[in-house]
């Protein structure tokens, strides 16, 4: 199952129009009063996200009619929302600013992330940087792709597997409990180098292109990982919760791990101490 080329297209055209209306124009340019705490302090919204997603759900209306939009801000609002994911025929899952702590304190690691679900399997997905206007695009059999305005797409691999002890990843460790954190902080040393952007967008991004080897993660909020799994599956790549389930963007719980192969993604598991 894949979408017509022409509404991918058109996906990709809105998501650079919000981010060059709602998103730029606002980028080192918010007031204090344009940001505001959801569940912590370091989990904020401003402004900016919530005028992209509006901008997002008003054009996919147009694109894809009758589409089902899961929006973060709009979960966020009305939790019911994500009840849609694996029962919409087709549902648009958007996060308007992935990074946000980031975009509020004026770093530019963050971006967009769109992905196509039909009947709950991802279809499509875009992984779009504001700052460079560039993006990754995945699709459902058609493989992952580097695109840029005026440039020939790229297609895109994941790295050579490599061991555990010589791979590079993101693990933001925060995310988890507080009981299992010193467990997955003794896995991060074990591995070459490990860090984490606080941006799902660049970190898949990122593994997509085969510059890391592994993402890991707690929490499955289908806007932060629905497009990047589908982006680095399409790469070559591996996907698996830790109790060996396959990923599905109607998940709401459970230790996502993607990397460049099977192998390292159970040694990646076993490492962290999540099986």
């Amino acid at each position: 199952m894949r979408l017509d080329h022409d509404i991918e297209n058109a996906l990709i055209s809105m998501v650079r129009d919000a981010a060059r209306i709602e998103i730029m124009p606002r980028f080192r340019n918010l007031s204090a009063g344009a940001i505001s705490a959801k569940t912590s302090s370091i989990d904020v919204v401003t402004v900016a996200d919530v005028a992209a997603e509006e901008h997002m759900t008003r054009a996919v209306e147009n694109i894809l009619p009758g589409a089902v939009v899961i929006g973060e801000e709009a979960v966020s609002a009305d939790p019911r929302v994500l009840d849609q994911v694996g029962q919409a025929e087709v549902a648009v899952i958007v996060d308007p600013i992935d990074g946000t702590w980031n975009y509020a304190h004026g770093l530019s690691t963050f971006g967009v992330i769109l992905a196509v679900t039909l009947r709950g399997q991802t279809v499509f997905g875009l992984l779009y940087d504001p700052v460079s206007d560039d993006w990754v695009q995945t699709s459902l059999g058609g493989g992952t792709w580097m695109a840029a305005p005026g440039l020939e797409a790229r297609r895109l691999r994941v790295a050579p597997e490599r061991r555990f002890s010589e791979a590079t990843g993101f693990v933001p460790h925060f995310v988890f409990a507080k009981e299992e954190q010193l467990a997955v902080a003794q896995g991060m040393v074990r591995a070459k180098r490990t860090t984490s952007l606080f941006c799902s967008c660049h970190e898949y991004r990122m593994m997509a292109q085969g510059h890391v080897d592994f993402v890991q993660t707690e929490g499955l909020n289908c806007w932060d990982h629905a497009a990047g799994v589908l982006a680095a599956l399409e790469a070559g790549g591996h996907a698996q919760l830790s109790d060996g389930r396959a990923y599905d963007p109607a998940l709401t719980t459970g230790r996502l791990t993607v990397s460049s192969g099977e192998t390292l993604t159970q040694e990646a598991i076993s490492e962290f101490g999540l099986g």
